[in-house]
């Protein structure tokens, strides 16, 4: 979004350095993903964003957001970097109110859930962008940083922005609402994800509910009808409610097969419509999130026939079931981006669905689940065996006898021996264990 140095200071409550009328396209908080013209905002988080002030001009900045004023160039100086962050987003919005194409005003779409979010923000906008110019969040933009600088990054002629909202406890999903202002509301799944900050399950329903009760009237609740949490929220909300799932719901993806791929092939119905539609993202799980996706565009007013084109070539953020042909033969299901026991045991049923003669789930230890966490991962060890899957625990004895741990990515290569085509891995854990790195050596070896 294009925004003159007189606009953000007048909304911030800042003071401008240099041209008042300069004008810069965007914003972001990472020097080193900058684009040129982007206004950078210097934050005070881990590390200091005045640091790096330098590097953002040297990289094409066209002003700096900042709380210490300096001689490097244009720049607008506010008391709290953070805090003007979140009311330029929240202006962002505003501007997005004015744009109406064809009679049909902006769709803001806001997807939460414990699992699932990504993926489904990354297949919303791959459904909406074919017929609806759509801005969406990066990766896993989801937070009060997150969104405001996603609003941020909406082009003016945006007609729908997609918006991830993930939460650390009960409050924070109303935070963020507050800043978007959805239209459409999409809750994915309730699930033991972060339990350690929220609790008992009933809160994390409680806070991702957050989001149907933001809705206005004239909105629209996108509910995930296989999880009884979530489709109590219909509850919850005095908008319009939609439901989704697999072979069930308002928007149902039926009939679920997968090729050599691991690719779902489905049946979409709708109420706009019925279509076959093949993925080329990977998993049965997806089926069930393309579906969510679906229903979120077309209420959106997307083209149903760009929806299923769009969701037909989507691909997701990195480091979510990638699916790769290691030199060795093996091939290596990387879903490393995070996991929770939800997500884990769809990985472990994607794994088993792949035609090899072994099995095996290089696991990391499942993050923030509290008084959960014995039993959970202790849950996936037994569903792994009756799937037959061998599990290679790395860094962690969580899952318990009949697994095989080791230390570190060495002791995973070291124990997963001589690979070859019969063989058939899956990577995957919570953030901090970083185990893509294991995926990066087996396929650069």
């Amino acid at each position: 979004m294009r925004l003159t140095l007189d606009d953000v200071a007048r909304v911030t409550g800042g003071r401008v350095v240099g041209p008042a009328h300069l004008v810069v396209d965007g914003a972001t908080m990472d020097s080193r993903a900058l684009r040129p013209g982007q206004l950078f905002v210097a934050l005070q988080a881990d590390r200091d964003g005045h640091d790096f002030l330098t590097d953002a001009r040297a990289a094409g900045a066209g002003a700096v957001l900042l709380e210490r004023a300096d001689d490097g160039g244009p720049a607008v100086v506010v008391a709290d970097a953070g805090a003007a962050l979140t009311v330029l987003g929240a202006h962002a919005r505003d501007r997005l109110d004015g744009v109406v194409v064809d009679g049909r005003p902006v769709a803001v779409i806001g997807v939460t859930g414990s699992v699932g979010k990504t993926s489904v923000k990354d297949l919303i906008a791959a459904a909406t962008a074919p017929s609806r110019t759509t801005a969406a969040s990066l990766r896993s933009f989801n937070n009060e940083l997150g969104v405001p600088l996603t609003l941020l990054e909406a082009a003016d002629d945006t007609e729908v922005a997609v918006i991830e909202m993930g939460a650390r406890g009960v409050g924070h999903v109303r935070e963020l609402c507050a800043i978007a202002r959805p239209t459409i509301g999409v809750v994915t799944a309730v699930a033991l994800a972060h339990t350690e900050a929220f609790g008992a399950i009933d809160e994390v329903a409680r806070t991702k509910g957050e989001l149907v009760e933001s809705l206005t009237a004239d909105g629209t609740a996108v509910l995930n009808l296989g999880d009884e949490r979530v489709a109590a929220m219909a509850g919850r909300t005095t908008a319009g409610v939609l439901t989704y799932g697999l072979d069930r719901g308002d928007v149902r993806a039926e009939g679920v097969v997968l090729d050599d791929h691991l690719r779902p092939r489905f049946t979409l119905v709708t109420p706009w419509g019925g279509a076959e539609v093949l993925l080329a993202v990977r998993g049965r799980h997806n089926a069930e999130n393309a579906a969510g996706a679906a229903a979120a565009a077309l209420a959106a007013g997307a083209d149903f026939d760009g929806v299923v084109a769009g969701l037909s070539d989507a691909t997701l953020s990195p480091w979510r079931m990638e699916l790769t042909v290691a030199p060795s033969g093996a091939r290596v299901l990387n879903d490393a981006y995070n996991a929770n026991p939800t997500s884990m045991l769809a990985a472990l049923d994607a794994l088993a669905d792949m035609e090899a003669d072994r099995h095996t789930a290089v696991l990391g230890p499942m993050a923030e689940l509290g008084e959960h966490a014995d039993p959970e991962h202790r849950r996936i060890t037994q569903r792994a065996e009756a799937l037959g899957v061998r599990i290679v625990a790395v860094d962690t004895d969580a899952y318990g006898p009949g697994t095989d741990v080791v230390t570190g990515v060495d002791g995973a290569v070291a124990a997963l021996g001589d690979l070859g085509p019969g063989d058939a891995l899956l990577i995957k854990a919570s953030r901090v264990a970083g185990l893509e790195r294991l995926a990066h050596r087996l396929l650069d070896d």
